[in-house]
């Protein structure tokens, strides 16, 4: 399921900015467009983790965003209007919201905490590979038939992702575990967000995945209007490239992470990941050869690979016994849709009145910002099972 779900969940991705920029759009209203997808996550992240913590169906909530997803994706195939991507990124941006936690519950609920380290990097392997996949067919798709083909591509992978979903048995799904709540005949009641931000490691958490992804979110977008000028239909087979090498790498190290996780710790990898983002933005700088930019999408699928995996275990290590694991998730993922919000926006203005290199330079000096935040502010989470205990939180 998470290979095919990858698919439809991720959409057009960084196509999409090559697809405006063909209809003239400029960098600043891209930024835009992408930026609205990112508002609507800000605002129904959090109650989507509380609605998956509360439904005891998970699975009924995956069809449903599928739907939205396959047709959100044939509008803007059809009618590429300001007015109609406006309000589709938004459509999309709400309802995506509530798989990642909807996954992630699924799994927890299955395997339990003790093995969740490899389930969940056995979950980024396959939600990369399916990535891969899709980055080549979008590149041929979009290189020997349209650009608009990508969209129908999207709303046609629905089709085996529901397929699949009915091969998972309902009852191998064990609710209280799926929250993180402690197995009891009491299933408690739900601790609210006020009692998260009490919570100084998850604060602190917070703040470096907005960090992290204000500095991330933008630069394959830039990197594809970089590729959108002068390479015609070219530049979407440079972006599948791109795509590819970033997925293919998440791929292959996926399962590895979710293995280290539990013998390094947490905080070790993640220093691995956030040492690599500005790296990464200043040798975008350096270069404009082809073969050089889509080598660095390496760095991507290390860092990105890393800091998938690894976030997730974060939360859960937080909230064990608490049953507040997917409203905390919901959490994070909007400090994370805050960050690329911003980043889009603001690296879309930079690039619009300034240079592709001053928007990729900016995006480095924050990703140094949040290696340095995480480096001297963040505690390591793996060992913390009684932290809640000790920290007074509630435990259901």
């Amino acid at each position: 399921m998470n290979f095919f779900l990858s698919d439809v969940q991720t959409g057009v991705g960084p196509f999409f900015a090559i697809y405006l920029a063909g209809f003239g759009w400029n960098e600043e209203s891209v930024g835009i467009a992408l930026s609205v997808s990112t508002v609507a996550r800000i605002l129904a992240q959090t109650p989507a983790g509380a609605l998956v913590d509360r439904i005891r169906s998970k699975r009924a909530l995956i069809p449903a965003g599928i739907a939205v997803l396959a047709i959100g994706a044939r509008l803007v195939a059809f009618s590429p209007t300001f007015w109609i991507v406006m309000s589709v990124q938004f459509l999309v941006g709400g309802t995506s919201s509530v798989l990642d936690p909807a996954i992630c519950a699924i799994s927890l609920g299955i395997v339990g905490r003790h093995l969740f380290d490899l389930r969940q990097g056995r979950n980024e392997a396959f939600n990369s590979a399916g990535n891969a996949v899709e980055a080549v067919l979008m590149g041929l798709l979009g290189y020997f038939i349209s650009n608009r083909s990508v969209f129908f591509f999207v709303a046609f992978c629905a089709i085996p992702t529901i397929l699949v979903l009915l091969t998972i048995r309902p009852g191998e799904i064990d609710y209280r575990r799926a929250r993180g709540a402690k197995e009891c005949k009491d299933d408690g009641k739900l601790v609210g967000i006020s009692v998260l931000l009490k919570d100084r490691p998850l604060v602190i958490f917070l703040v470096c995945s907005l960090l992290f992804y204000f500095a991330n979110a933008a630069m394959l977008p830039l990197l594809g209007e970089m590729l959108a000028k002068g390479h015609g239909r070219s530049s979407m087979m440079f972006m599948s490239a791109c795509v590819v090498t970033t997925q293919l790498t998440v791929a292959v190290i996926a399962s590895w992470v979710g293995r280290k996780a539990g013998s390094w710790g947490r905080k070790p990898l993640l220093l691995i990941a956030f040492g690599i983002l500005p790296i990464r933005g200043v040798l975008y700088t350096l270069t404009d050869n082809l073969e050089a930019l889509v080598s660095i999408q390496i760095l991507d699928g290390v860092g990105s690979g890393i800091f998938y995996v690894v976030s997730i275990l974060v939360v859960a290590d937080l909230t064990h016994g608490t049953g507040r694991f997917n409203l905390t998730l919901g959490a994070v993922s909007t400090a994370i849709s805050i960050g690329a919000s911003l980043s889009q926006t603001i690296a879309g203005y930079i690039v619009h009145h300034f240079s592709l290199n001053a928007g990729f330079l900016f995006l480095a000096s924050v990703a140094s910002t949040a290696f340095v935040l995480l480096y001297i502010c963040m505690t390591e989470t793996r060992n913390q099972r009684f932290h809640n205990q000790v920290s007074g939180v509630p435990i259901l």
